[in-house]
């Protein structure tokens, strides 16, 4: 399952796309009839260290890859340049000086239009064995079957295990692993006393992967989406990872919070719809919020800036919420130019929740700055952003009324 179809409304994580995994089983079809896939990532012990430029990817040309903690063997990757270059130029000395013109000539085609080289093509040459890969036979499933693995999923103590989605729609990108997630996952174990003990809630959790590795330092996470299937992808990933989570005790709930909607959805019999107490529990013991890459509709985005002002101004204690997000370049016919319009809009929304003013709290942003250790193997580029918003009492609001 390693040729992915794209259709024109086609959106794939970089996660799927340029790091893939020893592993990546297909094991069923969800609702939607797309294939699920489960994934397993590995977190780095302490001592040591990932680099984006061990990355075994062809598109480097400095292609070689030392012994990776996946199991990869050490490998050379052998690299012939093709010389494209046109016979003209390469016979030209260095010491030779050409005028104007002829240097103008020599750019041109026979038409007069302007000949642009192109870059040199290259052939990669590999062992077969440098990416550990073994032949697989198909197997062909229908809507809902699962497939039945001999070889069960490995509980390896820091392994996490996820189904996924991978090229979905863009309405279903909740279903795949996105960097911002691991640049969250990367904060949380490197400030894990910010924490420890907390209870946090995750907004537009996904996965659930951040919300899942949070656990495991937190006392309760409220996991929570939309959608009965993303949910039950969602819950599905925490029984995966009871190996990580068992053992340092933390809970993981999921559930189901609409940003659309003003409610928790309280006591609909459905599956992941919450309880009183559960509701009490949140505004109560809730200190922590996090979400990663979940601001890439306007309307989306300013709904979720409305459920996080909702919810922290109604918490017991002050809260600061950490969002990860990744500075999206795209070409837009509206301005003719490359931009980042969700990212701007997102920005926006920041500067709006810092100047509210309504008596009762207070919002603080700032941007966190990206220089934590890195835990899990993905390239950490520099569009990758972290930014803390920290919500308190307004002071006039503790005093109190003097009115008769």
């Amino acid at each position: 399952m390693d040729v992915i179809s794209f259709t024109k409304d086609t959106v794939l994580s970089d996660i799927h796309l340029f790091l893939p995994n020893k592993r990546h089983l297909m094991v069923r079809l969800n609702a939607a009839e797309q294939p699920v896939f489960v994934s397993q990532y590995r977190i780095l012990c302490d001592g040591e260290k990932w680099e984006n430029n061990d990355t075994c990817c062809a598109s480097n040309l400095n292609l070689s890859c030392s012994k990776q903690a996946s199991g990869y063997e050490e490998c050379e990757h052998r690299v012939e340049k093709i010389d494209v270059l046109r016979p003209e130029y390469s016979e030209r000395q260095d010491g030779d000086e050409q005028s104007g013109p002829e240097v103008k000539s020599c750019l041109l085609d026979e038409d007069g239009d302007l000949d642009v080289l192109r870059r040199p093509e290259y052939k990669v040459s590999a062992p077969e064995n440098c990416l550990d890969r073994e032949k697989v036979c198909p197997t062909i499933l229908s809507k809902g079957e699962e497939f039945e693995n001999e070889d069960e999923e490995q509980t390896t103590p820091n392994v996490i295990i996820i189904e996924h989605t991978m090229a979905t729609p863009l309405e279903d990108v909740g279903k795949q692993v996105w960097r911002g997630a691991f640049l969250m996952i990367d904060y949380i174990l490197s400030h894990v006393d910010l924490f420890k003990g907390n209870t946090v809630l995750e907004l537009g959790a996904g996965t659930g992967i951040a919300s899942i590795v949070m656990a495991t330092v937190a006392r309760r996470v409220y996991c929570t989406d939309v959608g009965l299937d993303l949910l039950s992808m969602c819950k599905r990933n925490v029984s995966l990872n009871k190996h990580l989570l068992e053992p340092m005790g933390g809970q993981v709930k999921v559930r189901e919070l609409d940003w659309l909607r003003d409610d928790f959805s309280i006591g609909t019999q459905k599956e992941f719809s919450w309880a009183e107490n559960e509701v009490a529990d949140l505004h109560d013991t809730t200190t922590s919020l996090i979400s990663a890459d979940v601001c890439y509709d306007d309307d989306l985005t300013d709904a979720f800036f409305r459920t996080a002002y909702r919810i922290m101004s109604n918490l017991r204690h002050p809260s600061t919420f950490y969002i990860a997000i990744e500075k999206r370049l795209n070409f837009t016919l509206r301005r003719m130019d490359i931009s980042c319009e969700a990212y701007e809009h997102f920005r926006c929304c920041l500067r709006d929740l810092q100047n509210i003013v309504d008596g009762k709290m207070n919002f603080t942003v700032e941007p966190v700055k990206v220089n934590f250790p890195q835990f899990l193997k993905y390239e950490r580029i520099e569009q990758l952003e972290l930014w803390k918003i920290t919500a308190t009492m307004a002071a006039y609001s503790k005093e109190p009324s003097t009115e008769q």
